[in-house]
């Protein structure tokens, strides 16, 4: 566990200096798989449709419903690791 975690953390300082910019959907994945790992599952109501991007990571965010939190480290590192 401290092991993945260390790994997680890593991975995070990672994700902030990757070569390129990812697209929308990988930065959703990327951000879902964050709050599953450090927040759990999503909680509160959904945004509103004037409210697009909170609209768009609440959905991303409510896909991961159900994944631990080692499960959503791991997946973090290995998407980080693929962008490098």
């Amino acid at each position: 566990m401290a092991n993945l975690k260390a790994q997680f953390e890593a991975a995070v300082a990672a994700s902030k200096q990757l070569p390129e910019k990812p697209d929308n959907m990988t930065l959703l994945k990327i951000y879902s798989l964050y709050k599953q790992a450090t927040e759990g599952d999503v909680e509160g109501k959904r945004p509103g449709f004037t409210d697009m991007v909170g609209r768009a990571k609440y959905d991303a965010w409510a896909e991961m419903k159900g994944k631990s939190a080692d499960e959503a480290m791991q997946a973090y590192v290995d998407l980080i690791e693929s962008l490098q």
